[in-house]
């Protein structure tokens, strides 16, 4: 949608708008991932397409998060410039993905609500989604810099509205880098620490120098750690039906772009342990780009899957991909 001059001004001088506008966006199907085709295995895990998406708004970027907000394939992204993008993933007669549609974009806000001020406060990296009774009705969002795991409310699966801090200790709170807190997620039914939300840092390690953690609930409330790893460094992460905690990792090596995902067991999320994960998948090159953000959720034909997306940096040389792919019966 085309905009008023003086919005557009606005955000060239970068300044949000403060209200939500349409964007458009264009998808272009994704059919081969380290030379397997749509269908075929890939490390452990089965290819099921992606798309790679472009925008003439200049608004739309930064996909650092990503979350399922509501019913028909919601999908709803944190950027990090401070905007939530939300529309509906659609699928083709195959089940592969084909689109992106009914995208908008809205400024996060601050316990105030008023529009974050300043990008010190508006790197966003990771969201999740917040159920009660089975309902969708919050998303947690972690940031960097201004290190900080927000609230907002959802309305018809898109959040708005002020933010409501959700307390993290001062450890966290203390290291405003963008080396924080990369990854949120919360932990379901079926997970010995369900309804905890779990933090992991980027690069803030402990003294046997894994990623420091944190499990915020009411019964599973402690610090713990994820194994590091060669090159990577953890940037999203989401739990499995199961409890199972999937990490994906990202780095760069020789200029390019390196991405592994890793499951960690159900039995190892608890608060003073060391998180192991085995590796699924592994890929650097051109079938990927800066991948950030992750989420799991079921395909049209029912089939559990794992979407990952990529943070161009609202640079022209990187791509916003969203890749799917399945874990093998």
């Amino acid at each position: 949608m085309r905009r008023p001059a003086a919005i557009a001004a606005a955000i060239l001088a970068g300044v949000m708008p403060a209200m939500a506008v349409e964007a458009t966006v264009t998808a272009t199907q994704v059919t081969q991932f380290n030379n397997a085709a749509v269908g075929e295995i890939v490390d452990k895990l089965i290819f099921r397409g992606g798309i790679a998406m472009t925008s003439p708004d200049d608004t739309f970027g930064g996909l650092s998060g990503l979350t399922k907000t509501g019913p028909n394939h919601q999908a709803l992204f944190a950027t990090d410039r401070g905007n939530f993008v939300t529309g509906h993933l659609i699928y083709d007669d195959a089940n592969r993905l084909f689109g992106y549609i009914g995208v908008t974009i809205e400024p996060m806000r601050n316990s105030k609500g008023d529009v974050l001020p300043r990008q010190y406060a508006k790197d966003a990296e990771s969201v999740d989604t917040v159920y009660r009774d089975g309902a969708p009705v919050a998303v947690r969002v972690s940031f960097e810099h201004l290190t900080r795991v927000a609230e907002f409310k959802l309305t018809n699966g898109i959040p708005g509205g002020p933010a409501r801090e959700i307390p993290i200790p001062d450890w966290l709170t203390d290291a405003r880098t963008n080396e924080t807190l990369e990854s949120v997620c919360i932990a379901p039914p079926a997970s010995a620490v369900v309804g905890s939300t779990l933090l992991i840092t980027e690069e803030v390690l402990d003294e046997a120098g894994n990623h420091r953690a944190q499990l915020l609930g009411q019964d599973d409330h402690g610090p713990l750690s994820y194994q590091t790893s060669p090159v990577v460094n953890p940037t999203e992460c989401a739990f499995l039906p199961n409890g199972d905690l999937l990490v994906l990792e990202r780095g760069i090596s020789m200029l390019n772009f390196v991405m592994n995902l890793r499951r960690v067991p159900a039995a190892e999320v608890r608060p003073d342990n060391l998180m192991v994960g085995e590796l699924l998948l592994s890929a650097t090159g051109g079938s990927i780009d800066n991948m950030e953000a992750m989420t799991v959720h079921t395909a049209p034909d029912g089939e559990l899957r794992i979407l990952i997306g990529s943070d161009n940096n609202f640079n022209d040389w990187q791509r916003s991909l969203l890749l799917e792919f399945a874990l093998p019966k």
